[in-house]
């Protein structure tokens, strides 16, 4: 088996191994409803109730009848038939500010480019687009291992001549402020008319994050390869994200680079709701080379 057929081979069984998660999760939650979310919530949760004319209100469940449950609110109690749940979900109570529900970063597991040293849960995953031409997926096998791969899609170049690219991830410690991971990117180069079989790359690396989801920093160390060669000297990665409101976060990622004279620098803003956030950045170096203002960068996730 060369090399493009045994990579080829991981992206296929990655693939399927994600569909098949999705199948499992999603018939799971059409057998389930809203059994298992009918509960009195202890003192630190608070409970978001959608009814199924999309009605919400924030509170929490104070009794739960045959057919009815009592749900209290900060304009009084009501009595909500279980006919008419739709959905309940319950959050921390400080993820309340203003009345308003505060929802989680949806892409804390990456700054732009870079990972965090965050993971995935198990069954959770998220589809990713960098630049447009650059789509891939990931998904938490584990609460301690995410798998993502995916494919370059560059208009005019053949099925051959595309970038593959592997990217598995192990959590190796987490605690309430701090997330420890270790993991790899690994490209498959295309295949440009070389005589030699084109060269697999990539970068193994270790990362920590501190910090919550509302403000935090992020270092990284990675060795670059090439096929079985190791570099000599690791990068730096240095970043961090800071939440300046609901839905916006300022973000940062900065590398030193071995052999590199002038640091690689981003700055930008993500833009994000329950389950989908978008990037929107400027790359730049410091140095002779600094230019005004910079290469704009531009992601998308969308997390199932």
């Amino acid at each position: 088996m060369n090399k493009q057929t045994f990579i080829t081979t991981i992206l296929s069984g990655l693939f399927l191994a994600i569909i098949s998660l999705l199948a499992e999760g999603i018939y799971a939650q059409e057998k389930s409803g809203i059994e298992g979310s009918i509960r009195i919530p202890d003192s630190t949760n608070v409970q978001i109730l959608t009814t199924i004319d999309g009605a919400t209100n924030i509170g929490r469940i104070i009794a739960i009848g045959e057919d009815e449950i009592q749900f209290v609110t900060g304009f009084g109690t009501i009595t909500v038939l279980l006919s008419m749940i739709d959905e309940i979900m319950e959050v921390p109570a400080s993820s309340i500010r203003n009345g308003k529900y505060w929802f989680p970063n949806p892409n804390a597991t990456r700054l732009f480019f870079a990972p965090t040293g965050r993971m995935l849960k198990q069954g959770e995953g998220y589809f990713s687009d960098f630049w447009l031409f650059f789509p891939g997926i990931a998904v938490g096998i584990t609460d301690n291992i995410t798998l993502g791969g995916g494919i370059s899609l560059i208009p005019g170049f053949g099925f051959d001549k595309q970038f593959f690219y592997f990217t598995p991830k192990i959590g190796l410690k987490t605690t309430e402020k701090s997330n420890f991971a270790a993991g790899a990117l690994i490209i498959k180069l295309p295949d440009w008319g070389n005589d030699d079989d084109s060269p697999t790359v990539g970068i193994l690396y270790g990362v920590g994050t501190w910090g919550t989801t509302e403000g935090s920093f992020t270092a990284g160390f990675g060795y670059g390869f090439e096929d079985s060669n190791l570099a000599d000297k690791p990068m730096i990665m240095l970043g961090g994200e800071k939440r300046l409101s609901r839905r916006i976060a300022f973000v940062t990622e900065n590398w030193i680079i071995p052999g590199v004279d002038q640091p690689l620098i981003s700055f930008g803003f993500r833009f994000f709701g329950e389950g989908l956030s978008v990037d929107l950045a400027l790359i730049n170096t410091i140095g002779e080379d600094t230019f005004f203002p910079g290469i704009p960068w531009l992601d998308f996730v969308f997390n199932f």
